[in-house]
């Protein structure tokens, strides 16, 4: 990772299915209110309906995140940002971990599905599971690669990559390549022996070395000795390289102001992690370098001109001088940006993108700091100290003049990584302060010759971090834009698009080009644009097949997609806009039909629609209010949550459904409705029901649901029951005649492992 120092003195289909991780990360959340205004519920509840959202789309639609047969998807954990949830996840093949099978499903914070974005383009499909080399000689080629090899692990696994599916050997290995340190993962072909691909976990920098002045950090008292350790965050801690001893003292003043001591080093290196620290929390509601309030150590005292990450510490070494320690603000803050980055979705950024990305870090923390004066914040990557002697190591405004192109090309991806980071730190200046900024700072050409307008460093920096968040193994500069796009229209919305044009305009100007995947956005969600075709009052019977008709719409952008509300009970519209199905409950209905086209633009009509029963008398109608639940909660008693519309998983028809229970967590969910059946009618209780499960067992029953009518138990369903959609079922409640009875549904889960029941169109019909 990249360094600059400081010195300071101080006073599914099936097989298909979803796996939760027992001990996945936990994000956190600051605010109570997204960027565009919106209310959010607790980080806990929205995290909660994410996961629950997210397992039951990887179960319904796995051909969308290319999971075959005998995949199994294993979530990982789940970042939260600004009231955004990411859920991400890892995937195992015949039980073979895939290298670049990673995903994350995107929602909002009620458990709507925003997106998601898949590694790979393709279904796993391998030959055989077998390999034909042993471990030891795929250990002994990856010991080749480096110079003074230590094995530190090999495991067997499934390499995804834009040419297919690998069987391999994944063998980590520590030494030295080309004089500097590796810790590398060496792919070896399980078939032939050859090495497929490597992947070096040690990300180098450069830096510069700048003097904050007298600052005041936290450390640690232990009886009458005191040490640089934050009390807060005890893995945060500035150590000596000789021997990674922690510094310690009696009287809690530290360094002397001269970077050319170890101590001072150390202390330039605690305050601009802390520095860091704050900005997380601040700006982009994280705790921590990994996302759980953990940390790696600071060790000052490496020999080398330059600093790392390693995945198990941060080392700041020296000027090419010898002269001082260069653990300044941005050059630390660039480090730990390495390790925020590998405790994000995917890992370390790839495709040359990573240097960047921490260059963003690094920035945002100058920014975050903003001293007045010694170190004031700007856009120069180790400007404070020379050291190499040539000034800046790199200039994020106007990147050439620090050497490195300002613009894209089909080459960027094959330069010298730190060379490869040019293009995204001027897209991330323009960004952030535009091409012609009037706070002070210096222009900044465009490769296109455009004038971008920017957001400001701190909007810059929480769409650069939730574009972290939909990262995944097979990150590019092309991927990024596409992720950045998304991240600032699920941040800022569609009312203004302000700051998604930002985002393209800046793009464009570093001539990353347009990706067939890049969302668009349209200024007050586009509605307006595209006419829905009302098709006229429609009639139908309880009981019988309606004539199926097709919705038209016209304007925007071809093709469209329709939904529905409000449609009678087991009447559905398809996604190209055809009614169907057979009414189950009397009444006049009016539905609206929205139709949405390709740009995102909608537009929406009304119909009534009237339905007709069998016949007359007591002994004939339905009973239940609000059966299909599109008019919320009324008439029903429900526990918190369960009556949803969320896009999380799917109603049977409509948009609302009651959804309980899913959480692979101890927890039992209720849901209640009376009803009065007259004397010498006889009644049946109908309900569509969904079953969705992570269980496994065939045998066993751990999560269930119970239907009552009273203190009679109706039917018991369970996980055993799980299936991939809809079941309607049918129980006889003649017994209950004469009587007004509480139907009742209860649903419990044990504590782990996710089971929901999905409860739909529901009815209580008399004859």
């Amino acid at each position: 990772m990249a360094l600059i120092a400081a010195a300071a003195a101080i006073s599914m289909p099936t097989g298909v299915h979803a796996a939760t991780d027992p001990k996945p990360g936990k994000g956190t959340v600051t605010s109570q209110e997204t960027d565009d205004g919106r209310a959010v519920v607790s980080g806990k509840q929205a995290r909660t309906k994410a996961e629950r959202s997210a397992a039951a789309f990887v179960a319904a639609d796995p051909a969308a995140l290319k999971l075959g047969a005998k995949d199994e998807a294993v979530r990982l954990g789940t970042y939260q940002s600004s009231g955004l949830q990411y859920v991400s996840y890892d995937r195992t093949h015949q039980g073979l971990r895939v290298v670049g099978g990673d995903f994350v499903v995107a929602a909002d914070a009620e458990g709507n599905l925003l997106g998601t974005s898949v590694a790979q383009d393709a279904p796993v499909k391998v030959s055989t599971t077998k390999p034909a080399i042993t471990e030891a000689r795929a250990e002994k080629v990856a010991k080749g690669k480096v110079t003074k090899p230590v094995v530190e692990s090999t495991e067997l696994v499934i390499l995804q990559g834009e040419a297919g599916s690998d069987l391999a050997y994944e063998t980590i290995v520590t030494g030295t390549r080309e004089g500097s340190p590796s810790r590398l993962s060496v792919f070896v072909d399980a078939a032939t022996g050859k090495v497929l691909s490597t992947k070096e976990h040690v990300v180098e920098g450069t830096g510069s070395s700048g003097y904050s002045g007298t600052v005041t950090i936290p450390t640690q008292l232990s009886g009458s000795t005191y040490s640089l350790i934050d009390p807060s965050a005890t893995t945060l801690k500035c150590q000596n390289a000789s021997g990674n001893v922690t510094y310690t003292g009696t009287d809690d003043s530290w360094g002397n102001g001269d970077p050319t001591n170890r101590e001072t080093g150390c202390v330039d290196a605690f305050y601009g992690a802390q520095q860091e620290k704050g900005m997380l929390t601040s700006w982009l509601g994280r705790s921590g370098m990994d996302g759980s309030g953990g940390w790696v150590p600071i060790r000052v005292g490496l020999n080398d001109v330059n600093a790392y990450y390693d995945g198990t510490q941060v080392q700041i070494g020296h000027s090419q001088s010898g002269s001082r320690w260069i653990g300044s603000i941005d050059v630390v803050a660039h480090e730990f940006g390495h390790g925020i980055d590998d405790h994000t979705p995917g890992g370390i950024s790839g495709g040359n993108t990573q240097e960047f990305i921490a260059d963003t870090f690094g920035a945002a923390t100058e920014w975050y700091d903003n001293q007045t004066a010694n170190d004031t914040p700007d856009y120069l990557v180790g400007e404070e100290i020379d050291l190499v002697g040539n000034g800046p190591i790199r200039n994020m405004y106007n990147p050439s003049l620090a050497g490195d192109d300002n613009c894209y090309s089909s080459s960027t991806p094959n330069d010298e990584v730190h060379a490869a980071a040019g293009p995204g730190n001027h897209w991330f200046y323009l960004l952030a302060e535009g091409s012609n900024p009037t706070n002070g700072q210096p222009t900044s050409p465009t490769c296109n010759s455009s004038t971008v307008t920017g957001v400001g460093i701190q909007k810059a920096m929480k769409i650069m971090y939730n574009a972290m968040l939909l990262k995944t193994s097979s990150s590019s500069y092309l991927k990024y834009r596409t992720w950045t796009l998304t991240a600032a229209k699920n941040l800022y919305g569609t009312s203004t698009c302000t700051e998604f044009n930002a985002v393209k305009a800046a793009w464009n100007a570093v001539s990353v080009p347009a990706q067939t995947g890049d969302p668009t956005c349209t200024p007050g969600g586009g509605t307006g644009s595209v006419t829905v075709t009302s098709p006229g009052s429609k009639t139908g019977t309880v009981g019988t097949a309606i004539s199926s008709f097709t919705v038209s719409a016209s304007g925007g952008t071809s093709p469209y997609t329709f939904t529905a509300t409000g449609l009678p009970a087991g009447v559905s519209i398809s996604s190209s806009g055809t009614v169907s199905g057979t009414p189950t409950t009397a009444g006049t209905y009016t539905p609206t039909v929205t139709a949405t086209d390709s740009a995102g633009a909608s537009g929406s009509t009304q119909f009534t629609f009237t339905v007709s029963g069998t016949g007359g008398g007591t002994c004939s109608g339905q009973k239940l209010t609000n059966p299909g639940f599109e008019s919320g909660a009324t008439g029903w008693t429900a526990s918190s949550g369960v009556i949803d519309s969320s896009t999380g998983a799917p109603a049977h028809s409509g948009s609302y459904k009651a959804w309980l229970n899913g959480y692979g967590t101890t927890h039992t969910d209720n849901l209640s409705q009376s009803v009065t059946i007259p004397s010498g009618c006889a009644a049946t209780l109908t309900f569509w029901l969904y079953v969705d499960s992570d269980e496994t067992t065939t045998t066993s029953a751990y999560d269930k649901l119970t239907v009552k009518a009273g203190s009679t138990t109706l039917a018991t369903y369970s996980n055993l029951n799980k299936g991939s959609g809809y079941v309607q079922k049918s129980l006889n409640l003649s017994g209950q005649a004469g009587s007004t009875v509480t139907l009742t549904f209860t649903g419990t889960e044990d504590s782990s492992l996710a089971t929901s029941f999905l409860i739909d169109d529901t009815a209580v019909n008399l004859s």
